[in-house]
């Protein structure tokens, strides 16, 4: 079923808790943190707890981020509803899943087209530019403030990339002009979220657009990164946001492709491609989801076997492929 507004499913709950998926990006953080804060704000009455892992440093500045759990402490501990935000499969929850499990009753927000709706209570709009557009439309505006308006605000930015992406609707403006009329800078947001890098970022961006490589006949541009290297440039995982969107915006391309080790031949890969080409059915093969031209997963694999089996899927999409 389709939900209006958030009330109806905190009804007759005295315990919330709220989750997102394993290493939360901007949208994953909006979503969760303005959420939280509007439940705080709104339901004084219900306990609830927010569960992410580790927040990248960029979105400290939000109000609330302080908040959240990166354990569970205590694992007996059962709520009356669980609610995950940008979360495409329960998997994804990381160390929060058995939260999930114990809980009453779970709803899910996400906008993800490879979500087939792993919760009891399910409202999925794969049209939706971001989950952190979505909490927006289920929130009464008259019950917002300027601290949830600027986390919802985040995410929507991050997933669109700033409004660049063709996820971005008319819808999607409406609802960041909305946030913008409550007081949201959002020049700001953009400039010191998105935009603003830190000396290593700058230096890891620099690397892979140096060292990038084309294969698939010009029509995938692909970078691989190990742990060593990450160590030697002293970055970590959130350090490496934005990169494949970097590697995007060559000409010509059909596909970008990026990924990096997490540890021992476990590798990370995110994908961005054209229309002709489906991401979400290539990750969604691999274990992994996302959107039709931004998706992503993981494998425990050679670098050189993940892309020569990635690239034997593209080539599926290609009307002329070649080697």
């Amino acid at each position: 079923m389709g939900w209006n507004n958030v009330s109806e499913i905190l009804n007759g709950k005295n315990t919330v808790a709220l989750g997102g998926h394993v290493r939360p990006d901007g949208d994953c953080v909006g979503s969760c943190v303005g959420l939280y804060l509007y439940i705080k704000k709104n339901f004084p009455e219900v306990e609830v707890d927010v569960y992410l892992e580790q927040v990248p440093p960029v979105f400290h500045q939000l109000v609330g981020v302080d908040k959240i759990k990166n354990q569970v402490t205590n694992a007996d501990k059962s709520y009356d509803l669980f609610i995950t935000l940008d979360c495409a499969d329960e998997e994804r929850l990381g160390f929060s899943y058995p939260l999930f499990q114990g809980a009453q009753t779970t709803f899910c927000i996400d906008h993800h087209v490879s979500n087939v709706g792993f919760a009891d209570l399910n409202h999925i709009v794969p049209e939706a530019s971001s989950t952190s557009e979505l909490v927006a439309l289920l929130l009464e505006k008259d019950k917002m403030d300027i601290n949830i308006a600027n986390a919802l605000f985040l995410g929507i930015v991050h997933d669109t990339g700033v409004f660049r992406f063709n996820n971005t609707s008319a819808g999607t403006m409406e609802v960041a002009t909305a946030l913008l009329r409550m007081g949201v800078k959002g020049d700001e947001i953009i400039e010191k979220t998105f935009y603003e890098r830190t000396f290593q970022q700058t230096k890891i961006i620099g690397k892979a657009l140096s060292e990038c490589e084309l294969t698939l006949g010009g029509k995938c541009l692909y970078y691989v990164l190990t742990a060593e290297e990450m160590k030697k440039y002293k970055v970590t995982t959130s350090d490496l946001d934005g990169i494949v969107s970097q590697l995007w915006l060559t000409k010509d391309i059909e596909v970008a492709l990026f990924m990096y080790e997490l540890e021992g031949h476990d590798y990370k890969v995110s994908l961005r491609s054209s229309e002709q080409v489906d991401v979400s059915q290539i990750a969604k093969k691999f274990g992994g989801g996302g959107h039709k031209r931004a998706a992503g997963f993981e494998m425990k694999e050679s670098s050189e076997v993940i892309l020569r089996l990635v690239c034997e899927e593209i080539k599926k999409f290609l009307r002329t492929p070649k080697e």
